[in-house]
């Protein structure tokens, strides 16, 4: 086996390093750590690319949380409840008509799923 490996080394001079124990561990070590292993290089990858996707929807939720907030600030007054509902839910005074108007763009299409 190891007078193969010298002719080896003679004919191909870069396999010569290879011929060395320590260089024999430390290779296996490094592929081990690298792929084979849990904590592997891998699966790090893998998981600091769910742990940017958290934060981004952290940070989404917590716009949104701020959003709300002020929101609320707002419906403390009654005029502005007053406005919330006359424009998301349509409402209306008595004796008063309301025509909503919807542009072709922004109308949902029919049979479009």
């Amino acid at each position: 086996m190891k007078k193969a490996f010298q002719n080896l080394a003679v004919k191909h001079p870069f396999l010569k390093v290879f011929g060395n124990r320590y260089i024999l561990v430390l290779l296996f070590f490094t592929i081990w750590m690298l792929f084979l292993d849990n904590y592997s290089y891998l699966e790090h990858r893998v998981l600091d690319k769910e742990i940017e996707e958290l934060e981004d929807n952290k940070q989404y939720y917590q716009d949104e949380i701020r959003k709300d907030n002020s929101n609320i600030k707002k419906l403390r007054n009654p005029a502005q409840v007053e406005k919330y509902a006359r424009e998301k839910y349509y409402m209306k005074r008595e004796n008063e008509d309301i025509y909503i108007i919807e542009f072709e763009d922004e109308a949902p299409k029919e049979g479009a799923e």
